[in-house]
Order: structure tokens, then C-alpha cells, then sequence
């Protein structure tokens, strides 16, 4: 729980600019789409959903922890968002947890 806090801290001071323009740009390609993709991108966002625990413990370790579920978040992002292949992993970790 202190961890949750503490990345909650982190994030509050470094995360806006950054995180803001790579969500951002994510969930306005997501809502163009029909609803076909938006099926597919329900299923995508479940998978970024469910590793906002391991996002902030990688960003409030300074990414010396690395859970099962970011990794998996981090390798669909990159396979599926062109934004997500130049990004770092603290960077998705952080836009992970603006989301």
C-alpha cells in the first residue's frame, strides 16, 4: 500500500506533460475507430488496466521492480501503438498509471 502512495507522490510531480500526451494520443486513435475496434480496444485497454499495479511499483522502485502484468502491457503497447515503440518503459509505466 505505501508503494501505491509513494508512486502516487512520484506521479503527481512528473507525470502530467508526459503521460498526458502519450495517453492522450492513444485514447484519441481508440475513439476515432468503429465499433468493431472499439470491441478490440476494450480488450486492449483490459490488459493496460490490469497493470497499473505493477506500473507503480516499477515507477515508484525507478523501475527496479518489473511485474508479470506490465511486461505484458508493455509488449502489447509497443506491438500495437507507434508512440509506444519510441517510448521508454518508465515512460509507458507512468502513462500507464495517467490512464
Amino acid at each position: 500500500m505505501s508503494r501505491l502512495i509513494l508512486a502516487g507522490a512520484l506521479l503527481a510531480l512528473s507525470v502530467p506533460a508526459l503521460a498526458g500526451s502519450f495517453a492522450g494520443s492513444s485514447a484519441g486513435a481508440s475513439s476515432a475507430g468503429s465499433s468493431a475496434s472499439s470491441d478490440s480496444s476494450s480488450g486492449d485497454d483490459k490488459i493496460v488496466l490490469q497493470a497499473r499495479e505493477d506500473a507503480a511499483s516499477f515507477v515508484a522502485s525507478n523501475g527496479r521492480i518489473r511485474g508479470a502484468q506490465l511486461e505484458a502491457a508493455l509488449r502489447h503497447l509497443r506491438e500495437t501503438d507507434e508512440a509506444a515503440r519510441r517510448a521508454s518503459d518508465m515512460q509507458l509505466a507512468q502513462a500507464i498509471l495517467a490512464r
